[in-house]
């Protein structure tokens, strides 16, 4: 594939996926997210529910009518947030080039990163896979040269599919859908091209189509015309600054006596400590992972009074966060994350200070406000300041 190559990333049945891997009871039934009342309209509905019709922003009313057993269960936000924190940060092991999208998809950029692979749809097997084995959670990839063709892609094969989408097979893959699977183009706007015969995405792509089209959809018109044509931007949004850094390993087979535990802790502290000092890292939140034998999770963190990337206060951090929170469940996954994190390469002599008062303030609170913004987690003030508090 030429140019760049994009993958978009996309949870599949996100919500419903993070309540059957809390409660492995409702792995296989109708599931559905939604609030409680009667005028609740579905969040998420899983595949199986999706057999009886079910879909997201159906009233849930309808949603049971259609499927008489349907499984409601209540949002957890809290845990899809965590969940969706080690989604991105798995993503992010492989490439920093990550824009999200939403809590549950992102856009990435592989063009460097798939050079690696003989054959470049590894590179999406192996991210899938990573993603089920560690997370539990499937995911459908899409891949293109650009967002709009990767996000219509990722939507041709779900539940975890991977699906390639070029420009030169738009006419072939793309064209023949009808509009209402053409990302971008919302509810109102359908019924408007429909009514003018445009029902397809490839009557959208058509020229002879494009002044009706115009007038129909106002300033959003030009863009969607562009993305049925094949063309969007290949340029990301993202932050390159890494947040946290952690080690983890899935065991052979699930563990519950301490000293094991705290083997397989102890070797985690040692090679977290070693990647922080290898990439100038020091950070002062500490993080425990656990999963156990039935799937369920708990991540606990402590933060410290310092700075640190030393393995024994790693080890002794992690092993004070499972004693604290162990509930003698055998357990067959245990990471240790390292947050807040800053370089050690940022010496206070290396902090660029303004002096040139042309240019910037040269006052005392100036120069505070830049240390402040380039230490993290310092909060520097004057004598005169501080004697106000």
């Amino acid at each position: 594939m030429a140019g760049r190559v994009l993958f978009h990333i996309d949870l599949n049945s996100f919500f419903a996926s993070a309540e059957v891997l809390k409660n492995s009871a409702l792995e296989g039934l109708p599931v559905v997210v939604a609030g409680l009342h009667r005028r609740s309209v579905v969040s998420t509905a899983s595949y199986e529910a999706r057999r009886y019709g079910v879909h997201s922003a159906m009233p849930l009313l309808m949603a049971q009518e259609k499927c008489p057993h349907l499984v409601v269960v209540q949002g957890d936000y809290s845990w899809y947030e965590e969940l969706s924190e080690r989604f991105f940060r798995l993503v992010r092991q492989f490439t920093p080039y990550v824009e999200p999208a939403s809590i549950d998809e992102c856009y990435v950029d592989v063009t460097e990163r798939i050079r690696h692979y003989k054959r470049p749809l590894d590179l999406a097997w192996e991210m899938q896979q990573r993603i089920y084995e560690e997370l539990q959670l499937p995911c459908s990839i899409g891949v293109g040269p650009n967002k709009f063709l990767a996000k219509m892609a990722s939507d041709m094969r779900k539940p975890m599919g991977i699906t390639v989408l070029r420009k030169q097979e738009i006419a072939r893959k793309l064209w023949p859908l009808p509009i209402s699977e053409m990302w971008g183009i919302g509810k109102k706007s359908q019924p408007l091209l429909q009514a003018k015969g445009i029902t397809t995405i490839g009557d959208l792509a058509n020229p002879e189509n494009e002044s009706k089209i115009l007038t129909l959809l106002g300033k959003h018109a030009y863009n969607q015309i562009q993305h049925a044509r094949g063309n969007d931007t290949n340029r990301l949004s993202y932050n390159t600054t890494i947040q946290s850094i952690s080690q983890s390993k899935t065991l052979d087979r699930d563990i519950e006596e301490y000293d094991e535990i705290k083997t397989v802790l102890r070797r985690l502290a040692k090679s977290l400590a070693q990647r922080a000092q290898s990439e100038d890292l020091k950070g002062s939140l500490i993080s425990l992972s656990i999963r156990y034998y039935d799937f369920t999770n708990a991540v606990r963190s402590m933060s410290l009074a310092h700075y640190t990337n030393e393995e024994h206060i790693l080890f002794e951090q992690a092993l004070l966060l499972f004693d604290r929170n162990q509930n003698g469940k055998p357990i067959r996954h245990l990471g240790i994350g390292l947050g807040s994190l800053f370089s050690q390469s940022k010496s206070i002599d290396q902090l660029y200070l303004p002096l040139d008062a042309s240019e910037h303030s040269s006052s005392v609170e100036h120069v505070l406000e830049q240390l402040n913004k380039q230490l993290p987690g310092a909060k520097l003030t004057t004598a005169a300041q501080a004697k106000k508090r």
